[in-house]
């Protein structure tokens, strides 16, 4: 691998637009990062850094306990 390539660094969605909490409520925002089959989309596609992918993955899942967000897409 050549090492004079620098890699683009990666844009999280919730540091570009500053978001400090990520609610459950918030809905539209949380089905951007829930694929079509229903998973909740992994890092490497969701280019969301680590602080921000766990915490928006326990959102995911009280979202769909509450029955806000669906478990299965039918």
């Amino acid at each position: 691998m050549n090492k004079n390539i620098q890699l683009k660094p990666r844009m999280c969605y919730f540091c570009i637009n500053n978001m400090k909490e990520i609610d459950y409520k918030d809905t539209t925002t949380l089905k951007k990062f829930i694929s079509s089959y229903g998973k909740i989309v992994p890092r490497k596609r969701s280019k969301v850094c680590m602080k921000h992918q766990r915490k928006m993955s326990q959102a995911i899942k009280r979202a769909r306990i509450m029955g806000l967000l669906p478990f299965l897409v039918q």
